[in-house]
């Protein structure tokens, strides 16, 4: 059938089956708009329904106002990658309505705000207008929060049409609105009332539905950088000094949200960790450097443009022989290049990173799961090898959600590696030096400041030693 053939009331009764958990809903809205938490709402009752779902952002590197578009694939199979077919699309923004429509699969399903006076050039899809403006305006939002709102009535009217359970769609609220009632009601009266419009005023034409399986029991969905950030935490993270950049702010600032909760003295309530906002990629791992040649397990992060403005410190590191971890969630390249599109260009670069004669640690995590592995691995291996370890994720793992396993504590204690410490001093007389050959394995002892012993401070040199 091509796309512009039009779909008799004959072929439709024929050929229409009831398709249940096997499309795509993509939605097409504008950035900072606040569709992010609706479309992560429906994501997530979707999930808690029980049905395997992924959901992947493609927005502009802008902060708002230009178009962004949410896929969600539900797949009763588990499948979770991004299909060229759009089953369910949903077009709230005037500047890509009829790309959106163009979009859509012949017999597809097209949602659309009807404030948006523009033709419907297809009669081979099923439309459905949604009084956008009109219900978020009768809404008790706050006139600042009514745009905002907006965007449930597309969730509402996607509930009631899909036959996705709004008791789900409250859980997913409550969730993301950490348990505040004002938010959670404010934003699920629109839902409601939505849902109420839709099914006195739209009539089901469309296959597609969904309904509850039990395919998520033993999952729960997390974003990559999150994983990274918590197994970071577990894994004794110390010292964060970053600067923001696409695709990896999220990780530091996720450290930041979990950290206060998780690494506190429990006699003193102080802090035992310190998170620094550098004001650029060259301070941040400067004092990563500073604090992992100190003896704490120190971490930035940043993308592939950051990552070449630290290729300097990375080399002292590196010569120096100090441990630290690196995270590159990875970009579009080279140059700013497409600072919100994933790639993996960068592993080639990263493992020669330095002017000549390196050969730098890489991690490459394959899944949420090993995101999180790796954030707590990666400082064993930083220490006992006494050198950077970079780990090398991606946007489409560090910012999209995914289905994961539950994360596992750490099955072992923490290595630090060869650290002397003032009774081990005592034992050799104090005869050692920090770049001494001893056991055959090239890896040298080392001691940390604040050891008191009277021999245990070293030269550290960043020039060729032995």
């Amino acid at each position: 059938m091509s796309a512009t053939q039009t779909i008799t009331q004959e072929d439709t009764q024929t050929e229409r089956r009831t398709i249940v958990n096997d499309f795509s809903i993509t939605v097409g809205t504008v950035n900072g708009s606040g569709s992010q938490t609706s479309n992560l709402t429906l994501l997530r009752a979707l999930f808690k329904m029980g049905i395997p779902v992924s959901g992947k952002n493609l927005f502009p590197s802008n902060i708002q106002g230009l178009p962004t578009w949410y896929t969600i694939r539900v797949s009763k199979d588990g499948f979770l990658a991004r299909r060229e077919e759009h089953e369910v699309v949903v077009a709230m923004n005037p500047a890509t309505f009829h790309q959106d429509l163009r979009d859509v699969v012949p017999g597809g399903a097209f949602f659309y705000a009807d404030d948006i006076k523009l033709d419907i050039t297809r009669d081979d899809v099923i439309t459905y207008p949604m009084p956008v403006k009109r219900l978020s305006m009768e809404s008790d939002a706050p006139t600042s929060l009514r745009q905002y709102v907006a965007n449930m009535v597309y969730v509402g009217v996607l509930a009631q049409m899909l036959e996705i359970d709004p008791d789900m769609l409250y859980q997913a609220l409550n969730f993301h609105f950490k348990g505040k009632t004002k938010p959670i009601d404010m934003n699920f009266n629109v839902i409601q009332a939505a849902m109420q419009w839709a099914k006195d005023n739209l009539e089901k034409q469309d296959p597609y539905r969904v309904e509850p399986m039990n395919a998520t029991e033993g999952y729960v969905m997390a974003d990559g950088n999150t994983a990274a950030a918590l197994g970071s935490v577990y894994g004794g993270v110390q010292f964060i000094s970053w600067y923001p950049i696409t695709p990896a702010s999220s990780l530091a600032e996720a450290a930041i949200q979990y950290l206060p909760e998780l690494r506190k003295d429990p006699e003193t309530g102080k802090n035992t960790f310190a998170v620094i906002q550098a004001e650029d990629e060259l301070a941040a791992i400067g004092m990563a450097v500073g604090a992992g040649w100190s003896g704490l397990r120190a971490l930035t992060s940043t993308s592939g443009p950051g990552l070449s403005l630290m290729t300097e410190y990375a080399g002292l590191a590196y010569f120096a022989e100090v441990p630290l971890v690196i995270w590159d969630v990875q970009r579009v390249g080279p140059s700013t290049g497409l600072p919100t599109r994933t790639a993996q260009g960068d592993l080639t670069f990263t493992h020669f990173l330095g002017h000549g004669d390196t050969e730098q640690v890489i991690l490459l995590p394959g899944s949420v799961n090993e995101c999180f592995e790796f954030g707590w691995k990666a400082f064993d291996i930083a220490e006992r090898l006494q050198t950077p370890v970079f780990v090398l994720s991606d946007l489409d793992f560090g910012m999209n959600q995914w289905m994961t396993r539950p994360f596992q504590y750490p099955d072992r204690s923490m290595d630090r590696g060869k650290v002397l410490w003032e009774e081990d001093l005592e034992k050799l007389k104090g005869e050692w030096g920090r770049y001494r050959e001893v056991d055959g394995d090239g890896i040298p002892y080392r001691t940390l400041p604040g050891n008191r012993h009277p021999r245990a401070a070293y030269f550290t040199r960043g020039t060729g030693h032995d």
